[in-house]
């Protein structure tokens, strides 16, 4: 298991850890992600560290594929790729109804077909084997609406072929992980339990896999973000995520449409998870983030003393996972990380 750190996105100011970034490159961690709500984007502030450091993998988790044509993805995924000399890494999501629908001014609809054709035409610009030309249920390239000109041609990438760059999904739900396995080279999940793999996400990644044919966990990167905190103080290292999955589990979504909240409750976190939204969205967060339980968060993060974490560490280790990308707060927890993974391999 290798490690990769994730910076996610930016909240009133854009604020990039560059010392933290740098360190983590000199130390040889895999990979460095970013993230985009409806603020910061993903891409910028990679270009800004990609220019910084020289051998990180730099990935995006996640680019909102709403916000962007798949031809204008690919585009940059490409730019990207040559500018950092092949270090970029590929990932793609859809958020959820609220932001593609409210933000982006899109249709949620049908998003199992969206993702397969939106990947589909990405990976036809990758390897430039012929212009593009693509008939799908929600993409038409070229377009021939009942508005188009006619004067659409098929096109091809005037940079050359990359059909390399990994092409990673944010996928929570049963369906959308099995699509992950089928389509993608790797899957990023959020709040990923290993004590659950088995009876949560194996037989969906599974049946992903059968439907590609010849796909295996040996060719499948499986990339959770993972927050990381170590104190001797366990209280102090459950409140400082609370607010965190209270966000998650009470506020990124409706109430009966939101995925993090149903992801809690297969875990076994039902009520606990019901009551978090019904304070969250009732304006209560301070009360919300208090009822997150500690079970929860020892079940998706690795908190406590150094000793504890090590320990813990060792269930990530046995598990499929490849790469952890971890979320941590300074250079010293980094370092740490580092060490801990170095002395379980």
């Amino acid at each position: 298991m290798r490690l990769g750190i994730m910076l996610g996105y930016a909240g009133r100011r854009i604020e990039l850890p560059i010392e933290l970034v740098q360190e983590a490159d000199r130390l040889g961690v895999y990979a460095l992600w970013t993230a985009e709500a409806y603020g910061s984007d993903a891409v910028s502030p990679l270009a800004w560290l990609g220019a910084l450091t020289q051998n990180i993998k730099l990935g995006t988790a996640i680019m909102q594929m709403p916000g962007r044509t798949p031809a204008n993805a690919a585009m940059t995924a490409m730019t990207l790729n040559q500018l950092s000399h092949g270090r970029f890494l590929m990932g793609l999501g859809l958020s959820g109804p609220q932001v593609v629908e409210g933000w982006h001014g899109q249709s949620y609809a049908q998003p199992l077909l969206r993702t397969r054709e939106y990947v589909n035409i990405v990976r036809q610009i990758f390897r430039r084997e012929e212009r593009l030309v693509f008939d799908g249920r929600h993409y038409q390239i070229p377009y021939r609406g009942d508005d188009a000109t006619g004067l659409g041609k098929p096109l091809k990438s005037t940079l050359e072929a990359a059909p390399d760059i990994p092409i990673y999904l944010a996928a929570i739900g049963p369906k959308n992980v099995e699509l992950a396995a089928e389509i993608a080279d790797g899957w990023l999940p959020i709040f990923f339990s290993p004590q659950k793999y088995d009876d949560i996400y194996k037989p969906h990644i599974e049946a992903g896999f059968a439907k590609a044919g010849g796909k295996s966990l040996a060719n499948f990167d499986i990339a959770p973000t993972v927050s990381v905190v170590i104190n001797d103080n366990m209280d102090i290292c459950y409140n400082m995520l609370r607010p965190f999955l209270a966000l998650y589990i009470g506020g990124m979504g409706a109430k009966g449409r939101n995925f993090y909240n149903d992801l809690a409750g297969r875990y076994g976190y039902e009520a606990e998870a019901a009551e978090i939204q019904d304070l969250y969205l009732a304006g209560k967060q301070g009360e919300a983030m208090m009822k997150v339980p500690a079970g929860l968060i020892d079940e998706v993060a690795l908190v406590g003393p150094r000793e504890r974490v090590k320990e813990r560490l060792a269930l990530w280790r046995n598990s499929p996972v490849t790469t952890m990308n971890i979320t941590v707060f300074d250079v010293e927890t980094l370092r740490t990380m580092v060490e801990l993974v170095a002395e379980l391999a």
